[in-house]
């Protein structure tokens, strides 16, 4: 079977493993270079996404040889000295990601490496965007099928020639799943006109979005093109999963944008909303039946969580991430969510989580949570019945407020390790930015955790004693994070070269961002 593979006698199966690699370019590169077979299945893959790597970007030129004679010329009418070599791919054909920013940035570090170092940056600026454009017309007539695009519409000026070739190739959006749109300058800068007609394109030929996230200023945006975004929305078969994120206040005029979602009501199964206030154009999401997830991230929640209040919501996961959090206002809202509730996360930034009520609801309704987050809540007998009450929890983070002294704080450790669900394969603990009696927690822990994170213990000993003690007993625990935030991917310090050095028989130490389960 492997000398099958090897020759590429199952090109099926070898394409199923090489996919397995997207994303890791050094992995990729090096399969390509195994033999003939392999490097026709790992050369699409490696140029699915080609301007997220973190890599030189003279690959851009391999991608001139494919242009016509015209855009050639106008290529070397900038100065640009380049030899277009014959290749043994049609590389723009591979692209099914396309993150214009990206696609910027990689030009201009591209002309800049040529002939650019010294010029003045509105030259660069102006010839990076010429440039960008030609590519971007050739992704377009080559044949490629794009399945994410993400573009800023204040940053990118789009050609006429771009949009008449967008025009006659239908392909080009016809399978995109994924759709980020973005401003982040100011409105003087943007051409409404443009980016209208970008727009009304994507809502003719993209139908088939399944994510739709918006990064919007609530100041900039005209009517207009809040409109031509509802036509986006309007126009899909399908939508699944809907983001809006408002980075200047909360806003609270949406021109139809939230409105268009009824239109998705048998499709839409989560939304996420950022610094957004309430607005009537939200009560269209008590009728969107099949949503699952609502993710209310520095929102006027009181308001908004009011369209869960309905017979049919089945929401599975919730999360609410706000400076202060209303126990009060959760706890109807909890009540009807009961045994559907699955994923909660409740973040508090610094103000304590008004416990005892809410605690007790979420014993008594919700007895099928996988997931918990919570932070800002004090260690209480309240707390330990709650989770030694969650017989399918997998996942636990617990944010908790120090309200004894340590001896105390000792007593609820060994508690908490003792009720800890025989389910639970993740721990995230943290008691005022410090973790002690680590060694007590891992003791007298039977649940099987396969991923840890811990803060930082000033005795490093007892650390790794006791990780290589519960290593030894539960032969569960695969990665651990010491120090949380931590960057570990370099080992530099004495202090992680000793834990690496004891410890790397056992588990793997990871960055937090590796390692880290968001709801």
């Amino acid at each position: 079977m492997a000398s099958k593979i090897f020759m590429g006698d199952i090109p099926e199966l070898m394409e199923i493993i090489l996919n397995n690699l997207n994303g890791e370019f050094k992995s990729l590169y090096s399969c390509a270079l195994v033999s003939r077979h392999w490097c026709k299945i790992a050369i699409p893959i490696l140029w699915r996404d080609p301007f997220s790597f973190d890599q030189k970007p003279m690959f851009i030129s391999r991608y001139f040889s494919s242009l016509n004679e015209e855009d050639k010329f106008i290529v070397e009418s900038y100065g640009l000295n380049i030899d277009f070599p014959n290749t043994l791919f049609y590389y723009a054909k591979f692209l099914k990601i396309l993150n214009l920013l990206c696609l910027m940035d990689k030009v201009e570090k591209w002309i800049q490496f040529k002939i650019f170092g010294s010029q003045e940056r509105i030259t660069l600026n102006t010839v990076r965007d010429n440039i960008t454009n030609l590519l971007f017309k050739l992704f377009v007539e080559s044949g490629a099928t794009l399945s994410k695009l993400d573009f800023d519409i204040s940053n990118f000026t789009i050609k006429p020639k771009v949009f008449y070739s967008l025009g006659k190739n239908d392909h080009f959006f016809s399978k995109l799943q994924d759709i980020i749109i973005s401003v982040e300058t100011e409105s003087d800068f943007l051409n409404i006109e443009e980016n209208d007609t970008l727009l009304r394109i994507l809502a003719k030929k993209a139908t088939k979005v399944y994510t739709l996230k918006l990064d919007l200023f609530d100041y900039i945006l005209k009517p207009r093109l809040y409109r031509a975004l509802a036509n986006i929305i309007k126009s899909q078969e399908h939508l699944r999963r809907f983001e809006l994120s408002c980075e200047e206040g909360l806003q609270s005029e949406f021109y139809g944008v939230i409105s268009a979602l009824e239109s998705q009501r048998y499709t839409l199964q989560e939304i996420k909303l950022d610094n957004c206030a309430y607005s009537t154009e939200f009560n269209v999401l008590k009728n969107c039946d099949k949503l699952e997830e609502l993710h209310i991230l520095n929102c006027e929640e009181e308001e908004l969580l009011k369209v869960l209040d309905t017979d049919f919501c089945h929401i599975s996961t919730l999360e609410i991430c706000s400076y202060s959090i209303d126990a009060s206002i959760l706890i109807p809202i909890l009540e009807n969510l009961g045994i559907f509730l699955q994923r909660l996360k409740l973040y508090s930034d610094n103000q304590e989580i008004y416990t005892q009520q809410l605690l007790r609801t979420l014993m008594i309704f919700c007895p099928n949570l996988t997931y918990l987050y919570i932070s800002f809540i004090k260690f209480s007998d309240q707390l330990l019945k709650f989770i030694n009450s969650l017989r399918k929890l997998q996942f636990l983070t617990l944010s908790l407020i120090d309200n004894g002294s340590n001896d105390i704080v000792k007593i609820h450790v060994m508690q908490l390790a003792k009720i800890l669900p025989l389910t639970l394969q993740y721990l995230d603990l943290e008691i005022n930015w410090s973790c002690p009696h680590i060694d007590i927690l891992l003791r007298h822990c039977d649940a099987p955790l396969k991923k840890l994170i811990i803060s930082k213990d000033p005795d490093e000993k007892k650390i790794i004693d006791a990780l290589i003690g519960f290593c030894v007993r539960k032969k569960s625990l695969i990665y651990v994070n010491i120090g949380r935030f931590w960057i570990l991917n370099n080992f530099n310090n004495n202090y992680l070269n000793n834990l690496k050095k004891n410890l790397e028989v056992y588990i793997k130490l990871v960055p937090y961002e590796c390692i880290i389960v968001n709801c």
